[in-house]
């Protein structure tokens, strides 16, 4: 019986081995691009947002709104929607957008709704806990003056083995106080055609 056991131990181990053997992993670059099904990826993602990012940083309403304050706007990240026929997690787009514009210098950004709450449980536990020199008032807090969202979609055609798919995103800076429009971009740049190949 135990030879048996024994056996059946160095089997698995085998096929364990032979399996692991089969895996393959060869690390590219980051701006490498690699499309392995035709759906969205990270060199879309990339894309998308750098010619997005160009758009709303240089636009004139942005800057005029800086000379009439004294300062950069402050901007608040809405939702960005999936409205494709794909999964996506839009919440890529968002902080690719988010880092970019902080870095340009052009506009700041205000943390989120879940990262706001985190900050106040912050200032609650410091109120009992923090000296009175360090601990930090709840009533300090910078309000938005924009809030940026969009929408991600596609438009999918197909015939016999050959699909064309174009994604269309399209970002809107609004003004939270008079709901007005200060900026918009779409970016419609992405579209692939897929061929899928017979299995031999």
């Amino acid at each position: 019986m135990k030879k048996i056991i024994l056996a059946m131990m160095l089997a698995a181990a085998a096929m364990g081995a032979f399996a692991l053997g089969k895996t393959k992993v060869k690390r590219v670059s980051s701006d490498k691009v690699i499309d392995l099904d035709g759906y969205w990826n990270d060199t879309d993602v990339r894309i998308v947002c750098e010619s997005l990012i160009e758009e709303c940083v240089n636009s004139p309403r942005i800057a005029k709104f800086e000379e009439e304050n004294g300062r950069p706007g402050l901007v608040i990240v809405g939702k960005i929607v999936n409205g494709s026929n794909e999964h996506i997690d839009t919440s890529i787009i968002e902080k690719r957008l988010r880092s970019a514009i902080i870095n340009s210098g052009v506009l700041e950004f205000v943390v989120s709704k879940d990262e706001r709450e985190q900050l106040r449980d912050e200032k609650i536990d410091q109120e009992q806990h923090a000296s009175l020199e360090t601990a930090k008032a709840m009533d300090n807090e910078a309000g938005a003056d924009f809030m940026l969202t969009g929408t991600v979609k596609s438009i999918v055609q197909t015939e016999g083995k050959k699909s064309v798919r174009a994604y269309f995103v399209n970002v809107t800076l609004s003004s939270i106080e008079t709901n007005r429009i200060i900026w918009q971009g779409e970016n419609d740049e992405i579209k692939k055609e897929i061929k899928n190949q017979k299995k031999k």
